[in-house]
């Protein structure tokens, strides 16, 4: 009884997988084993251009021969059972912004459509005569204003905190990354050049009112000579010098950059200070402490001099970009490291105390317990700006590929860019597959 009983579930069975097979739909052996025609035509197309000799072709006269060597090259790319038509069509742009496509050649290798199952990809490919061009605003023109870029750049001071480096060769850099995005890029070249704009006199007829003003010597700053360096001295420090320079800002409504460290700690003039040191062997400076940056910020404020020697920057430590520092990195094509170390960063105290605000595009670095450790900060009377500064707390040894992203994110310059897109430019090339047999 067991036996007939195994016997009729065999039976059961067995009748259970003809039905199934008679009625499953399998797909043919040829659809198993085809290959992905996409992105094999995809691949062929980057083989083809890796050179730029598609894009040489495409744009030839149709006589040209480079047309029957782009078919030579199309056969012996693809495997034997896979058929082709390549399209290349002409892209072109009305007035009112609408694109069309004319079909410019189509060469095949099939003498029929190649039917359903065919699959294709398709690149767009610019002629080799056309320039991709960038253009950025000049920042102020839209305003009227037309703001003079000046790069400390004196040959008579000295550096601190910039190790590795000297001011002049990081003028030279920030001079190439930034001139493009100002009316007029002035290098001040000797104390005797900052005396001058500092009295409200142009160097080469540039507009002094507005300006944006690099220090490239890190914690030191070039003191000329004569009034600055009397009325610029208190009796013992030369705080009172650092108090003057955050007059001009207001005065003249400068932006005041600070490329790396604690401002102002140091001020250096080498014939002036040519005996005198800064404590740490460097010839030519003088120590002014945390004390210069206090009275600058009295001198913007428009504040009484007051001498203040208590230390006001603080140590956050690793610090990272904000959203906007990291939008305006790729908008304009620099790229410093998103994480940082700040051992110099200011307090968000400060901006109470002498009435400052930070835009919101204007921060480089999240702000991290209430230390700003990149930005750049506008003095506001009544509503209005009169006087900015940006400062860059991050300890040594300073990237000021920082400095140019905290100033461009702040001013916001627009870039135009030429478009591939304009009619006799730009071609866009179709790849279409098949596969013939498959049994």
């Amino acid at each position: 009884m067991r036996t007939i009983e195994i016997f009729l579930a065999a039976v059961i069975l067995f009748v259970a997988f003809a039905v199934a097979s008679y009625f499953a739909i399998l797909p043919s052996p040829r659809l198993v084993s085809s290959p992905n025609l996409r992105e094999l035509a995809l691949s062929t197309l980057e083989t083809l251009d890796v050179d730029g000799e598609l894009s040489r072709t495409v744009f030839a006269s149709s006589s040209d021969p480079s047309w029957a060597s782009l078919q030579v090259a199309l056969t012996s790319s693809l495997p034997p059972n896979i058929v082709y038509n390549l399209s290349v069509y002409d892209i072109v742009t009305s007035s009112d912004g609408v694109v069309t496509y004319s079909l410019v050649r189509s060469i095949s290798d099939s003498p029929s459509d190649l039917g359903v199952g065919s699959q294709a990809s398709s690149q767009i490919v610019t002629s080799s005569n056309v320039t991709f061009t960038a253009n950025p605003q000049k920042i102020g023109e839209g305003s009227g204003k037309n703001i003079t870029l000046y790069i400390l750049n004196c040959n008579d001071a000295n550096g601190w905190w910039i190790t590795g480096y000297t001011a002049q060769s990081l003028a030279a850099d920030l001079y190439k990354l930034l001139s493009p995005y100002f009316q007029r890029t002035v290098l001040v070249n000797s104390t005797s050049q900052l005396g001058t704009i500092l009295n409200n006199t142009a160097l080469q007829g540039e507009r002094l009112q507005d300006a944006v003003v690099i220090n490239t010597f890190g914690e030191a700053v070039p003191i000329p000579a004569g009034y600055y360096t009397t009325q610029g001295y208190d009796g013992s420090s030369y705080a009172k010098y650092a108090y003057i320079l955050g007059q001009r800002v207001n005065t003249y409504n400068w932006t005041w950059v600070s490329i790396v460290g604690y401002p102002l700690y140091y001020v250096t003039n080498t014939v002036t200070f040519a005996s005198t040191q800064n404590t740490y062997g460097v010839y030519g400076m003088r120590n002014v402490g945390p004390a210069g940056f206090n009275a600058f910020l009295r001198g913007l404020d428009s504040q009484s001099y007051s001498y203040n020697g208590n230390w006001i920057t603080g140590s956050p430590g690793l610090v990272q970009f904000t959203w906007n520092a990291s939008f305006y990195s790729n908008y304009y094509g620099i790229y410093p490291s998103p994480y940082q170390t700040s051992t110099r960063a200011l307090p968000t105290s400060i901006l109470s105390t002498y009435h400052l605000s930070v835009p919101a595009n204007s921060y480089i670095f999240q702000v991290v317990n209430n230390w700003i450790a990149g930005a750049t900060f506008n003095h506001m009377v009544t509503n209005q700006i009169r006087g900015s500064f940006t400062a860059i707390g991050l300890t040594r040894i300073p990237d000021i590929r920082i400095t140019a992203l905290g100033l461009l994110q702040h001013y916001r310059p627009i870039i135009y860019k030429s478009e591939f897109g304009t009619s006799g430019t730009s071609r866009f090339v179709v790849l279409q597959l098949a596969q013939q047999g498959g049994t």
